[in-house]
Formats: C-alpha cells, sequence, structure tokens
C-alpha cells in the first residue's frame, strides 16, 4: 500500500509546474520567443486567440492551422506588448493541424527559438513553455512517454505531461532548450496527466508549392501567402495565381517575387503587364527596362516586350504611351530576331504588321511560320485570313484552310471547330457550295449541336447553292424558329419557296415581312415574282409598282418581263 501511495506521488510530482529553483537556465531567454496569436475574420470580429513561437529571427513562426482557418488578418503580441501583423502564411497542413507563418518585423530581429535536429527519446524529460506576460514563469515537465511516427519521417509524442487547454501549439522543448515538438488538442479520453505534441519539424517543412493555389487547407485563409522555396517553383505559381487572385493580391505576389529573385526578367514583366492593365504605364515602362537590363537571354525579353506593347496596343487604349507603337513593338522583334531567328518571333512579327494592316508581309511571315516546325492550324489561318483580305485568288485561300484543318486534332473538338465555320465560307466564295455544307455538318457534330439561328441561316445558304432544297428549307425554318423577329430569315424563307414552286408558302412569308416592313422593296418584288407565276398579273403588278417606288432597281426590268 505504501509502496503504490510513494508511485502515485512521485508521478504527481512529475508533471507539475517547475519551480523558480528547477526552472532550466534557458526558459528565462527562450519565453521571449513564444508569442500570442489572434486572429480575425474579413469584417474584423475576432475569431480565434492562441500560441505560437518564433524559429527564425526573421519573424518566421510556428503554430496550429485551426486558429487560422476562416482568417482575413492575424497578429502576434510577443510577451513585452509589442504587436505585429502576420504577413505572409509559409504552408499548412490541416490534417496535423500546424501552419508556418512569417510576422512582418519592420526590419528588426526578433529572439527564436531553435529546434531539435534530432527527435527525443522514451523517457527523455521535456518542459512545455507557455505564453506569458510575467517577468518569471513556471514551465511544465513531464517525460516522454511514446514517439510514434508520421507523414513518413517526422516524430509524434505521447507526453507525461499535464496540458491546459490555453497551451495548444506552446512549444515543447528538451533538457537543452530545443523545441522538438508543438502542443496539439486531443480528442482521446485520456488522464490529465497526457497530452501529446506533434514534431516541430513537420511544421517547420510546410511549404507553399507550384500547386498551392489549389490546395483547400491555405485557400480558406485569406492571408496573404509566401513564394515556393524555388525560383522554378515560384515562378509556376506566379503562372497559376495570375488567374486566381484579385489584382491587388497579384501585385504584392509579384513584389515578392522580384525582391526574392532580382535577376529574373519573368518577375519585371509581368508587372509590367499588370502595371499595364492598372494604367500605371510609367512604372510599367520602368519594369520593362529593368528586365531587359538583368535579362540573361535579350531574345527572350525582348520578345516579351514585342508582345506587351502589341497586346496593350489591341485594347485600343485612349490615352497611349508615347513610346508604345507598333514600330517600337516591331523594333523590339528585330532585336530578338537577330539574336535568335525563331519560327515564334516570326508569328508575332506577322500579328503586328496584320494589325498595322500591311497583309502583304503578314502573309509573307505567316508563311515562313508554315514552313517551319511551328507551323499550326493558327498559323494557317491567319495566313488565310491575310490573303483574304489581300483579294487573293479564293482557290488559294481555301488551300490554306485546307492545311489549316489537315492539323486539327480528329476527331474535332469543340475548341477546334470554328476553323470548320472558316473553311465553310471559303468554300463559298470559292463556288463550293456542298463542300460547305460538309463542314457545316462536321462542326454541328464537332460542338455536339449547340449551335444558333446564325449558323442555320449560314447552312441553309450553302444548301440552297448546292441545290439541296429540302436541306435548306428545314435549317431557315430552324432558324426562324429560334429567332423568329428576324426578317431577313422570312425573306429567305420565301425565296426558297419562290425556287421550289411553292408560291403560296411564299407569299405567305412575305406577306408578313411586309406587314411587319412596309418600306422593304425586295419584299415587295419578291412578292410579284410569286403573283407573276400564280398568274395573278393585277397583284403583281401592283408589287412591281410598290417595289420600285421604294427604289428597287430591279422592279421596273421584272414588270416589263411579267405584266403586259
Amino acid at each position: 500500500m505504501k509502496t503504490t501511495l510513494i508511485i502515485c506521488c512521485v508521478a504527481l510530482l512529475a508533471v507539475q509546474p517547475v519551480s523558480s529553483q528547477q526552472t532550466p537556465k534557458w526558459v528565462e531567454k527562450a519565453k521571449r520567443a513564444v508569442v500570442s496569436v489572434v486572429t480575425y475574420d474579413k469584417d474584423g470580429r475576432m475569431l480565434h486567440t492562441g500560441n505560437g513561437f518564433f524559429i527564425a529571427d526573421d519573424g518566421t513562426a510556428l503554430s496550429d492551422y485551426s486558429l487560422f482557418k476562416d482568417a482575413a488578418r492575424a497578429v502576434v503580441v510577443t510577451p513585452e506588448g509589442r504587436e505585429m501583423n502576420v504577413d505572409r502564411v509559409m504552408g499548412a497542413n490541416s490534417l496535423y493541424d500546424v501552419i508556418k507563418f512569417r510576422v512582418d518585423i519592420s526590419g528588426k530581429k526578433v529572439p527564436a527559438l531553435t529546434l531539435s535536429a534530432a527527435p527525443s527519446k522514451d523517457g527523455d524529460e521535456v518542459w512545455m513553455l507557455p505564453y506569458s506576460t510575467q517577468k518569471s514563469i513556471a514551465c511544465t515537465a513531464g517525460t516522454v512517454k511514446t514517439v510514434a511516427t508520421v507523414a513518413g519521417e517526422y516524430p509524434y509524442y505521447t507526453l507525461s505531461m499535464s496540458m491546459k487547454e490555453k497551451m495548444v501549439s506552446c512549444p515543447v522543448m528538451n533538457a537543452a532548450g530545443e523545441v522538438i515538438g508543438l502542443a496539439q488538442k486531443s480528442s482521446r479520453a485520456d488522464s490529465l496527466n497526457t497530452c501529446y505534441a506533434i514534431g516541430a519539424k513537420l511544421a517547420e517543412a510546410q511549404q507553399i508549392n507550384a500547386l498551392s493555389m489549389g490546395d483547400a487547407s491555405l485557400r480558406s485563409i485569406g492571408i496573404r501567402k509566401g513564394l515556393p522555396p524555388t525560383e522554378d517553383q515560384a515562378l509556376v505559381y506566379l503562372f497559376v495565381a495570375s488567374t486566381q487572385l484579385d489584382a491587388s493580391d497579384y501585385k504584392s505576389l509579384l513584389d515578392d517575387f522580384i525582391a526574392a529573385y532580382p535577376s529574373n526578367s519573368e518577375g519585371y514583366l509581368r508587372r509590367a503587364a499588370h502595371y499595364m492593365g492598372t494604367a500605371d504605364n510609367d512604372k510599367a515602362a520602368a519594369d520593362m527596362a529593368q528586365a531587359v537590363k538583368v535579362a540573361s537571354k535579350k531574345d527572350e525579353v525582348c520578345y516579351n516586350l514585342s508582345k506587351l506593347i502589341y497586346g496593350y496596343l489591341l485594347t485600343k487604349p485612349e490615352k497611349p504611351h508615347a513610346d508604345w507603337t507598333y514600330e517600337k513593338a516591331l523594333a523590339h522583334l528585330r532585336t530578338a530576331q537577330e539574336q535568335n531567328p525563331l519560327p515564334l518571333y516570326t508569328q508575332l512579327e506577322g500579328d503586328i504588321y496584320f494589325a498595322l494592316q500591311d497583309y502583304a508581309k503578314s502573309l509573307e511571315a505567316y508563311r515562313k511560320v508554315n514552313e517551319s516546325p511551328l507551323a499550326s492550324p493558327a498559323s494557317y489561318f491567319s495566313a488565310a485570313k491575310a490573303a483574304e483580305l489581300l483579294k487573293s485568288d479564293p482557290k488559294e485561300i481555301v488551300t490554306l484552310m485546307d492545311s489549316c484543318v489537315a492539323r486539327i486534332t480528329k476527331p474535332v473538338q469543340a475548341q477546334d471547330a470554328v476553323y470548320l465555320l472558316e473553311r465553310a465560307q471559303a468554300y463559298m466564295n470559292n463556288n463550293q457550295a456542298r463542300q460547305a455544307v460538309a463542314d457545316y455538318d462536321a462542326y454541328f457534330e464537332a460542338v455536339k449541336g449547340q449551335v444558333n439561328d446564325v449558323f442555320y441561316f449560314y447552312r441553309e445558304q450553302a444548301a440552297l447553292k448546292s441545290r439541296q432544297y429540302q436541306r435548306a428549307l428545314d435549317d431557315i425554318a430552324k432558324a426562324i424558329e429560334l429567332n423568329p423577329d428576324e426578317l431577313s430569315y422570312r425573306t429567305e424563307a420565301g425565296v426558297i419557296n419562290l425556287r421550289v414552286g411553292r408560291y403560296e408558302e411564299a407569299v405567305r412569308e412575305l406577306d408578313h415581312v411586309i406587314g411587319k416592313t412596309p418600306e422593304y422593296a425586295e419584299a415587295y418584288r419578291l412578292r410579284g415574282l410569286c403573283h407573276a407565276q400564280m398568274k395573278k398579273m393585277k397583284e403583281a403588278a401592283a408589287d412591281f409598282v410598290r417595289a420600285k417606288e421604294l427604289g428597287d432597281p430591279h422592279a421596273e426590268e421584272m414588270m416589263k418581263k411579267y405584266v403586259r
């Protein structure tokens, strides 16, 4: 009985707060690195309070992820009462409830704890160091009960130690005053003398990576995120962030990248593009100049500068920057081509000449691209459009569009189906109506029938020209069904019915048009033709006279031919 009592007393003594005489020498200095953490939601309301501690004098700190979940802002308060904003989240793991972040220390260094290089072992003495604003503190002492392994290599400790609820994320230290873990919440129904800690090295290992934009844990935190640890990953992260962050957060990320990698021209180019989008053109010009200055590959930077200016001018700004012209874009591009004549640069040259409406030089550039490994559906399509604007032989344009479509992945996907529409129009211009109908049909299949009234109208035109009259009637009927207020469709329906001898149906459609637009001269002339074919010469004469009065150039000729 006495033996049992002695064991219980020893166990109880082992988990009591250490007295001032028993306090390790390192506690007085170490306590200055433990901070209180307060998080707030987007409306400025307090979310949570908890603990954290610095692990580097630049303000890098560790805490529990739960404290930051859904937070839009966070601050830390030092034992001396100094309040500092959490500036960046550097990594997080919701599964193990850890987060690494950086505090804005305004250029000053902060006291920091050292992480133990080796994990503690069963039976080792440990101390939990709470946040305190008092001059002297009593840390909690205990021992390591068991050590498990999580995430492949990191320790997870079960401790013989009492722990208050408010001590979550306080550092657990070894005898040398080094951090071995962070105190964690527990859902287990253990005794009051057992608690748990996750290895501090696991929390330290958390980082932003190239794909962190898709991390749900990080997305739930509204505080700015840091950059991945390597330059290559940071570049990928910038690319992903450009489509997911708002302008202000993206600008901050670009600033971070440039500060971290001042010799990488990509940061300056991206920030210049951002400034162009916000009409801060002087800052954009400065970044463009700096990009050239630090570039290791001048041709790539000059190409990108040319592309930036070209893209800027396409938006037709009301107040263009004086130094940003198509000619300036060409000058940058020529510098790039002199150093490295890539087909990609020639493609942009064609685009710039196209914008300048110099279609001959544009076509020449596109032809060079089409003779290179960079030839693509887009490059052949660009050449076809330039040739079309030069009023080239329709056969040449069809040949270019044939080469364009030949390079589309088969079966044709929706994103490439537009090339079929363009070739259909080229076929129509070259009097190849049946081939045009085939392309319209292929387009319909590629987009799974998701078309509008205009599509049916254009396919009807091709069907009519190729004498597929029933198809033409079906398509124009569908166009009218989708857009019954478009009177040109009714007129076209009248033309087809007239062509196939369905005069009464034609008159019915034309009556509808004239009822809606009584000044439509062509509708009167067409209805006059129908009446003439129906031997209703009085009605035909009246329609031709009215068409002539409204200025139809063919009405008098119809009168002479059909009405005597």
